[in-house]
C-alpha cells in the first residue's frame, strides 16, 4: 500500500462515513432492539410489526406505492423514450426541457398541486362538477401512485433514452429480415438489450417511492407507508416511541436492499450485449400515426409538469385564507417577504454550505475510487449506495437520536440539518466526478509527477481543471436535492431553522395555499435555474442527472 497524501483522503473519508452515516443508522438499529420501559435488549418491536395490523398494512401500503409508482414511472418513460428515439417528435428539446420540469419540482409540491386540481374543492372538480360530470377526489392509493408515476419517469426516461440510442441496429435488422414482427421484436431483441437501464431506473423509482414522505402524507389520508407512521410515532405529542419507529426504519432499509440486491440479481441472469456499430434511426410517421405518437409524447411531459405549471399561476391568484378568488394579486408574494422569508435564506445558507463541504469531499472520493482501486476503495464505493436507499426521515431519525446528547447535542441547530443533507448528497458528487475521471486518461498526471509535481499538486493543477465540468454537474445537482430536501428536515428543524421545503409543507397542512403557491414557485424558480446552470457548464444533458 502506498502511504502518500491518498492514503491521508481515504482514511479521512472513512472516517467521515463512519461519523455521519454508519453511526447515527446504528443508532437507530439499536434503538429498535431496545424494549422503551425496561430498556433491555428485546424484539418486542419487530414481534409488534409482525403481529399489529396497522404496521402490517403499512407495510403493504409501502410495497404497493413503490411498486406502483415504479411500474407507472415505467410505462411513462420507457414509452416517452421509444417514441422519442425511434420516431422524428417535432420539439424534441421541448419536451426534455418539460421533462427536467416535472423531474426538479418536489413531489410534495406536485402533491399539492394535484389537490389544487382534483382535491375535494379542485378547480378541475368544480369545472366538471358545473357540467353535471362528477369524480372521486384524488386521495388515498391512487393519488398517490398517480403522482410518483409522473414525478418519476422523466428518470426512467432519461436513462432508457441514452440506453435506446446506443443500441445496434443490426440486430433489429436481423430479426426483421427473418420475418419476426414489431412488437415480437420489440419484447425480444430491444427490451432485452437495454434490460440494465430499465432495471436501473426501476430501482431508483422504487427506492424514490417508498422514501418519499410528503405526498403520502399529504394525498394519501388513511393511506399510511413506513414513512409516515414511523414519523407519526416519533414526532407523537404523547411522548412518541422511538423504539417503534427505529424498528419501521429498519424494515423500511430493509425492503430498499432487498429490491437492489433483486435487481443486481436479475442482471447477473439477464443481460445481453451488441457492439454499436450501426446506430439506431428516427423514422419518420405520416398521417394519423404520426399525429398519436406526437399526442402521446406531449401528452406525457405536459401532465408530468403540470403541477410545477398550476403552482406558478396560483401563486399570481388572489385569496381569501384557504380559497383562491377571482383575479390576480402579488398577496402571496408580499405575505412570503414580509413573514416567511427566514426559511428562503436558511435553505440557501445551509444548502450552500453543505454543498461546499460535498464537493470539496466529494471530488476527493471520487478520485479514490476511479484512481485508486483496492478494497478498501471498493468498500468505500460501496458505502456510497447506502444514502441513495435510506430513506430521508430515517436519516433524520438516526440524526436526532445519535446527536441529542451532549457532547454532540446538536438538535435544534442548523448544523444537523446541514451534516443530514451533506451525507444524503454526497454520493452525486462522488459519481459525477468519477464518471468524469474514467473520460480523462490518468497519463498527463503521471508526466506531471514525473516532473516533479507530487499527487496532490498533480491533482490540484492537471486533474482538476479536466473534470471541472463532471465537478460542476454534481455540485449543481447536490445543491438542487439540497433545496429540496423534506423528510430528513421535518425531523431535525425547530422554528429558527425552518427551510422552504418544510414551511410548503406546513403551510399546505395548514390551508394557507396561496403562501404554498409563492414559495414553491420561488422554490422551483430556485431549482430550474441550478439545473440550467449544470446543463450548461457540464455540456451534458441527460448525464447531468443520471
Amino acid at each position: 500500500m502506498r502511504f502518500d497524501i491518498w492514503t491521508f483522503v481515504l482514511i479521512a473519508a472513512w472516517v467521515i462515513l463512519i461519523a455521519l452515516l454508519i453511526w447515527p443508522l446504528s443508532s437507530v438499529l439499536h434503538a429498535s432492539l431496545i424494549d422503551n420501559e425496561t430498556g433491555a435488549f428485546s424484539l418486542t418491536h419487530y414481534v409488534q410489526i409482525a403481529t399489529i395490523k396497522a404496521y402490517q398494512r403499512a407495510i403493504g401500503n409501502t410495497l404497493l406505492a413503490g411498486f406502483g409508482g415504479m411500474a407507472g414511472a415505467l410505462i411513462l418513460g420507457v414509452t416517452l423514450a421509444f417514441v422519442t428515439t425511434r420516431f422524428h417528435i417535432y420539439g424534441r428539446a421541448l419536451i426534455q426541457t418539460l421533462a427536467v420540469v416535472a423531474l426538479v419540482s418536489p413531489p410534495f409540491i406536485g402533491a399539492y398541486a394535484w389537490i389544487v386540481l382534483f382535491g375535494a374543492s379542485g378547480v378541475v372538480r368544480k369545472g366538471l362538477a358545473t357540467i353535471g360530470i362528477s369524480i372521486p377526489p384524488l386521495y388515498g392509493a391512487a393519488g398517490v401512485i398517480l403522482v410518483f408515476a409522473f414525478k418519476f419517469f422523466p428518470h426512467v426516461f432519461l436513462i432508457t433514452s441514452g440506453a435506446l440510442a446506443a443500441i445496434n441496429r443490426s440486430v433489429e435488422e436481423a430479426a426483421e429480415s427473418l420475418g419476426v414482427s414489431p412488437t415480437k421484436r420489440l419484447f425480444t431483441i430491444t427490451f432485452p438489450l437495454i434490460l440494465p437501464a430499465i432495471s436501473a431506473s426501476a430501482l431508483l423509482t422504487f427506492v424514490l417511492s417508498i422514501a418519499d414522505f410528503g405526498t403520502p402524507r399529504i394525498i394519501g389520508r388513511d393511506f399510511n407507508v413506513l414513512a409516515t407512521e414511523a414519523f407519526n410515532l416519533y414526532g407523537s405529542e404523547v411522548g412518541g416511541n422511538p423504539g417503534m419507529a427505529s424498528a419501521l426504519s429498519i424494515v423500511l432499509i430493509i425492503l430498499s436492499m432487498i429490491v437492489v440486491f433483486g435487481q443486481r440479481w436479475v442482471l447477473r441472469k439477464n443481460v445481453y450485449h451488441s457492439n454499436l456499430i450501426k446506430k439506431p434511426e428516427r423514422k419518420r410517421a405520416h398521417g394519423l400515426k404520426a399525429l398519436g405518437l406526437h399526442v402521446l409524447a406531449y401528452a406525457i411531459v405536459l401532465i408530468g409538469a403540470l403541477p410545477a405549471i398550476i403552482v406558478v399561476l396560483f401563486s399570481f391568484r388572489r385569496t381569501s385564507g384557504p380559497v383562491f378568488q377571482p383575479g390576480l394579486s402579488l398577496q402571496s408574494y408580499e405575505r412570503v417577504i414580509s413573514t416567511v422569508s427566514d426559511p428562503i435564506w436558511n435553505t440557501l445558507i445551509f444548502s450552500s454550505i453543505a454543498v461546499v463541504a460535498i464537493v470539496i469531499t466529494g471530488t476527493l472520493i471520487g478520485y479514490l475510487i476511479s484512481r485508486r482501486p483496492g478494497i478498501a476503495t471498493g468498500a468505500l464505493d460501496a458505502l456510497l449506495m447506502v444514502p441513495y436507499v435510506v430513506p430521508g426521515i430515517v436519516m433524520g431519525i438516526a440524526f436526532i437520536t445519535r446527536f441529542n446528547e451532549p457532547p454532540l447535542a446538536l438538535t435544534g441547530t442548523g448544523l444537523i440539518i446541514i451534516m443530514a443533507v451533506f451525507v444524503r448528497r454526497l454520493p452525486y458528487s462522488a459519481r459525477s466526478v468519477a464518471a468524469a475521471l474514467k473520460q480523462v486518461g490518468p497519463n498527463l498526471e503521471d508526466a506531471a509527477v514525473s516532473l516533479g509535481y507530487s499527487p496532490g499538486k498533480a491533482f490540484l493543477k492537471v486533474t482538476v481543471p479536466l473534470i471541472v465540468p463532471g465537478i460542476m454537474a454534481g455540485a449543481l445537482m447536490s445543491f438542487v436535492t439540497a433545496m429540496n430536501e423534506l423528510s430528513s428536515s421535518l425531523v431535525l428543524y425547530v422554528g429558527s431553522t425552518i427551510t422552504m421545503p418544510v414551511r410548503i409543507y406546513l403551510s399546505v397542512m395548514d390551508g394557507e395555499y396561496g403562501t404554498a403557491s409563492a414559495l414553491s414557485t420561488i422554490l422551483l424558480t430556485m431549482t430550474v435555474a441550478a439545473v440550467y446552470a449544470a446543463f450548461h457548464l457540464s455540456g451534458r444533458k441527460e448525464s447531468a442527472l443520471l
